[in-house]
């Protein structure tokens, strides 16, 4: 009996001590939350913006990346309207100051990132050679973006007041919701020629760089990005802009025709 008591003593006792050596082990993590971030890209980085979400979340698989194209102006008023963004790329600096100026973005997070060029282009079979033939025969149609709206057409009207074509070309002139349209309508040949980005050019169909605008005749191009106010993810969303400011984001612009700026 004594045997007996002290085996279901010495049982209890090892039961107890696997339960406490349990208690003590070092509890299994818990997975990174999934986190959703919507972004505003300008139209014309489409392309690369596509191919970098991919990069980015194919690393963090974590982070789910939901892309909104459209004009930056389009954008802008998206974002004034409560549209929930984490992040806007914009094309033009305008959009972002009127932002920046309602205190709509997280000043410290602003940052100009990438830079484009202005080309004229059209119709692979066009013989046209450059500006000086907008306003002849050759030219029936021309389209640039929106100037109010769309900064490769505001960019596109300076050059053509600079070049003082811009009154004479009026009953020609086609606007276009962004830079992208502009493309497709030479694309199909709904009109003669356009001006679009460099980048845009270099992902059309069907279509040739006549010639590039004079630096001098537009202002700089400069691609500014920067996080909205209300996002409820800005760690996360910083952590996106520092990838797009590395060196291997920046192979992906240059591929895709955009300048790098000195960092």
């Amino acid at each position: 009996m004594k045997r007996f008591l002290c085996l279901i003593s010495l049982m209890v006792f090892i039961v107890i001590a696997v339960l406490g050596c349990g208690t003590n082990q070092e509890q299994p993590k818990t997975a990174a939350e999934p986190v959703s971030l919507t972004i505003s890209f300008a139209a014309s980085l489409q392309d690369a913006a596509e191919e970098l979400k991919d990069i980015y979340t194919g690393e963090n698989q974590n982070v789910a990346i939901t892309c909104n194209f459209a004009s930056s102006g389009t954008l802008q008023k998206q974002i004034e309207e409560g549209a929930p963004v984490d992040m806007f790329f914009s094309a033009g600096q305008k959009q972002m100051d009127a932002l920046s100026d309602k205190g709509l973005i997280v000043e410290d997070s602003r940052k100009d990132l990438i830079g484009n060029d202005i080309v004229l282009i059209a119709g692979k079979d066009s013989s046209l050679t450059g500006f000086d033939e907008l306003t002849g025969d050759k030219v029936g149609k021309i389209s640039i973006g929106e100037p109010e709206s769309v900064p490769a057409g505001k960019y596109a009207q300076e050059t053509l007041i600079s070049m003082e074509l811009w009154d004479a070309l009026q009953p020609k002139m086609v606007l276009a919701k962004d830079v992208r349209q502009v493309l497709t309508y030479v694309e199909t040949g709904n009109v003669d020629a356009g001006l679009v980005y460099s980048s845009d050019a270099l992902v059309g169909e069907n279509i040739k760089v006549v010639t590039a605008a004079p630096e001098d005749s537009h202002k700089s191009i400069i691609y500014p990005l920067a996080i909205i106010k209300d996002t409820k993810h800005q760690t996360e969303t910083e952590a996106f802009i520092d990838f797009l400011s590395s060196p291997e984001a920046s192979q992906v612009f240059t591929k895709y025709g955009f300048k790098t700026l000195e960092k």
